[in-house]
Formats: C-alpha cells, sequence, structure tokens
C-alpha cells in the first residue's frame, strides 16, 4: 500500500482540474454554510451516538448533511488499513479529504473518528477554509470509556487479543485549543446535541 501511494504522489502529470460550478452555487442552493464538524475522543466517549443525534437535529431544520462515522469509513474506503500508526494516519487523511469533497458540495459533514494524533487533525483543518474546520473534543475520561465498552473492545485488549489500541498501548492526544468541548459523562446527550447544533447555527 505504501508503495502505491507513494507512486500515486510522484506522478507530475496530475494536476487539479478548474470546475465551472463554485462551492458557494452549491451551497447557496441548500441556503446554508458548509462546514466541518470533527468530533475527535476515545472509544466509548460517544462521538458516534453524539454525530448521529446532531445530524437528525440538523435535519430536522431542513439543512443538508452527511455523517462520516470511523467505523463505517473503515468497512468501505479503508477496509485496506490496518491499525498501526502509518494505517491510523492514512485513514485520517481519507475521511478529511472525503470531508472536504462533501463541503465543497454543499454539505454540513459531521465526522466522528478516534483521530488520535494532532498532527493529523491539523492537517485535515488545513483542507479547510478559515472557519469552516470545528474541532470537537468529545473529552469523556478513559475511566468511564472502559466501563461503558460498548462494542467489547477495552475488555479484549486487556486480555491481549488486540493490539494498538488507542488509550491504552497507542497514544490519544487530545486537542489543545478545540473549538468545542463536550463530556458525554457531565452533559446529557440532548443538551450535547443542542449545544453543538447551537454553536453550529450561531456562526
Amino acid at each position: 500500500m505504501n508503495e502505491a501511494l507513494h507512486s500515486l504522489a510522484t506522478v507530475p502529470a496530475i494536476s487539479p482540474y478548474s470546475l465551472a460550478l463554485s462551492r458557494q452555487a452549491r451551497a447557496g442552493l441548500k441556503g446554508q454554510r458548509p462546514r466541518c464538524l470533527w468530533l475527535t475522543g476515545l472509544s466509548g466517549a460517544g462521538k458516534s451516538t453524539l454525530a448521529n443525534s446532531l445530524e437528525l437535529h440538523l435535519h430536522q431544520f431542513g439543512l443538508h448533511t452527511f455523517l462520516l462515522d470511523g467505523d463505517n469509513v473503515r468497512n468501505g474506503l479503508c477496509r485496506d488499513l490496518g491499525m498501526d500508526d502509518a494505517c491510523r494516519r492514512e485513514n485520517i487523511r481519507r475521511m478529511a479529504e472525503v470531508a472536504r469533497l462533501m463541503v465543497d458540495a454543499g454539505l454540513i459533514v459531521i465526522v466522528a473518528a478516534i483521530s488520535p494524533f494532532r498532527a493529523e487533525r491539523e492537517a485535515a483543518r488545513q483542507l479547510f477554509a478559515e472557519g469552516d474546520f470545528i474541532e470537537v473534543h468529545v473529552s469523556t475520561s478513559l475511566t468511564v470509556c472502559e466501563r461503558r465498552d460498548p462494542k467489547g473492545l477495552y475488555q479484549a485488549v486487556r486480555q491481549g487479543r488486540i493490539q494498538h489500541f488507542t488509550g491504552i498501548d497507542s497514544p490519544y492526544e487530545a486537542p489543545l485549543a478545540a473549538e468545542c468541548r463536550i463530556d458525554t459523562e457531565a452533559v446529557e446527550p440532548s443538551e450535547a446535541c443542542e449545544r453543538l447544533a447551537a454553536f453550529l447555527l450561531k456562526k
């Protein structure tokens, strides 16, 4: 995989094609400001639940959205990737590129992915115009996430059946200056959803 990526990156003849229809025109047709909300946090923090609730909430306002969930993307676009650090970086790069294309299409994109490394999240931010990338740290503690363990992953890690697991034997680098912070242990799901929607819609 790495060799293929390297060969594609060094092809000199590939250059972007200038599209006739602008991002502003697509967004204007939908009557909304397209943006990317990037939810990062440990496994079990509540990212997917919050992202799903938020998308339903925004849909009720007549907004055009799409949810990119890390597990769903792993089952399709990124199913060729492993769980080592290099593959995790490539996973986030692909998700960020897809999110950028969807924002260009005029959508409000919600990304729910552990995305453990600051450098990759910052690289994702750099793909977007200023103000169009909103980092949301779902900051639920490791203790609470492990107690929840909705998929039994933490138990599998403790039993030695899973390696390179974020928060246990692979690092999670928490955001230093996220635009928004949600601790799902301290905030009810409905309140968290409304807080994010208000944060998005007031901008």
